[in-house]
């Protein structure tokens, strides 16, 4: 719409609140979206610079969020997010179908690989961890819930990005919303054709791609209506797992989100 349209006779008229209340919720969603497994512990100075605020405005959102337990202070002075992001999030959690679908048979495929297995679900840009059954072994890899990926090579968001078909890959490609193509924006035909195997052969492989000490395998997870909904992955440290043997990886996560599906309504 432009601005030449009058409102409805019924419409309040605008005072600018609605703009400063919009600012603020905002403003608050990015200073929480500072916070990451990797940078747990902050303080205002080094926020603000972040989320391009004054450390005054940083310090007063921090403190409303303090008051609701939603981050908590240190002896340091430096804030972590608290027990009350938690409560938040669990009606989510607990409501979510494909998390409860999928939890016996993330176990069962654990047990099968002997590696973690994790579930994925796509918030139109990112890979998002939302469930996991850590590895047997000493050595394994996992993630902290709510970790978020995306990077092109990450088995998980290939498995996503095969399934928002060409055009709306290329254009989360392009504008760098994904990140880091493998050869870079020039071998993006290049991408999308590893895209297309991805769809054929079921499953998608990172094999020491987004980082030299980790290979990741996901497969897509649909529900009743055919739409890909989540994905099950193996993430595994790369010297337990040879080329030879991604294949059959592969092919168990995939027999692991076929009947993740199956559990969904799916066929």
């Amino acid at each position: 719409m432009n601005g030449t349209m009058n409102p409805q006779p019924d419409a309040a008229p605008s005072t600018g609140s609605d703009t400063r209340g919009t600012s603020v919720i905002e403003n608050t969603i990015a200073v929480l979206r500072c916070f990451s497994s990797a940078s747990p512990l902050l303080g205002v100075t080094e926020i603000a610079p972040v989320v391009g605020l004054h450390k005054s405005t940083v310090s007063r959102i921090l403190a409303a969020l303090e008051r609701e337990n939603v981050v908590e202070r240190d002896s340091s002075r430096r804030y972590r997010l608290g027990l009350g992001i938690i409560a938040l999030a669990g009606p989510l959690l607990a409501d979510m179908d494909v998390r409860r679908a999928a939890y016996p048979v993330l176990q069962e495929l654990s047990e099968t690989t002997g590696e973690t297995s994790a579930l994925l679900v796509w918030n139109g840009a990112e890979a998002i961890s939302v469930e996991q059954v850590p590895s047997r072994f000493e050595v394994k890899h996992t993630s902290d819930l709510g970790t978020r990926y995306n990077t092109a090579s990450s088995s998980s968001v290939q498995v996503f990005l095969a399934a928002e078909g060409e055009q709306r890959t290329r254009e989360l490609l392009q504008d760098h919303t994904v990140n880091n193509v493998p050869g870079g924006d020039d071998q993006l035909d290049a991408y999308l054709e590893r895209l297309h195997e991805v769809s054929r052969r079921g499953y998608a492989v990172n094999f020491g791609e987004t980082s030299p000490q980790e290979v990741g395998i996901a497969a897509p997870v649909q529900d009743h209506r055919g739409a890909t909904v989540a994905a099950v992955m193996t993430p595994a440290p790369k010297f337990r797992i040879e080329e030879d043997n991604v294949k059959t990886i592969g092919e168990a996560c995939v027999r692991a989100a076929r009947q993740v599906t199956q559990r969904l309504g799916g066929t």
